[in-house]
């Protein structure tokens, strides 16, 4: 086995090779010869046509799979991270997970009440195998989102990392703060350990509905 294959194997929650997946990838990437011009427009549409929701995050495996989010128009950075990466899989390019932890710095005053910190852990990303080298993207912030926050939205060249600005106007926008690493799968146990350490509130029961916010652990 070729060592970039195990980049390219589906899992639980990574189905690329559910049908559904496979359509949405063949009508994204009709047309398109080169591996960058399938990522291009494979970032595009994840980034856009789902929009960034923090807060609906739901941590079972039949809720996390790739295949059923593409029933539901909305998703945090994991999960749009993920569909990245699945993708990617489905049309023969190597791509796996990313996650740090950061410190988010504009427009976050309501899910920083829920959380009670403005750090947010395991914020995730894609990375893709690209002519010959790791290439990072984060197609998170969809273009909607950014122009309701005056924010520049974030682009991929298939060439460079892409990932959050650090300054925006002059201001501080999202600082990295820990790197948890690169995985070929969701680290499931790992992402559940991460936010009971640093918000143990929400594990006081099972699911939580409130104010627009929903979590729910098993």
């Amino acid at each position: 086995m070729h060592e970039l294959d195990h980049f390219l194997v589906p899992t639980d929650v990574l189905d690329w090779r559910h049908p559904d997946i496979l359509t949405f990838v063949g009508e994204v990437c009709c047309g398109q010869k080169s591996d960058v011009d399938k990522a291009i427009k494979l970032y595009y549409a994840v980034r856009d046509r789902w929009y960034y929701d923090p807060f609906k995050v739901n941590l079972t495996i039949e809720y996390l799979k790739v295949s059923a989010m593409l029933n539901r128009r909305h998703g945090y950075c994991v999960e749009k991270a993920m569909m990245m990466t699945a993708c990617c899989r489905a049309v023969g390019i190597p791509a796996r997970l990313g996650f740090a932890k950061v410190t988010n710095h504009l427009g976050t005053s309501k899910l920083e009440k829920i959380l009670d910190t403005s750090e947010l852990v395991f914020h995730g990303y894609s990375e893709l195998y690209l002519n010959g080298a790791w290439v990072k993207c984060t197609p998170s912030f969809n273009r909607e989102l950014c122009r309701y926050l005056g924010v520049r939205t974030l682009e991929f060249d298939g060439i460079h990392d892409s990932i959050f600005q650090e300054y925006e106007s002059g201001n501080r926008f999202m600082e990295y703060t820990h790197d948890y690493g690169i995985f070929d799968d969701l680290p499931l146990d790992l992402f559940k350990s991460e936010l009971r350490k640093h918000y143990p509130h929400l594990f006081s029961k099972n699911q939580i509905e409130e104010d627009g916010f929903y979590f729910i652990y098993d």
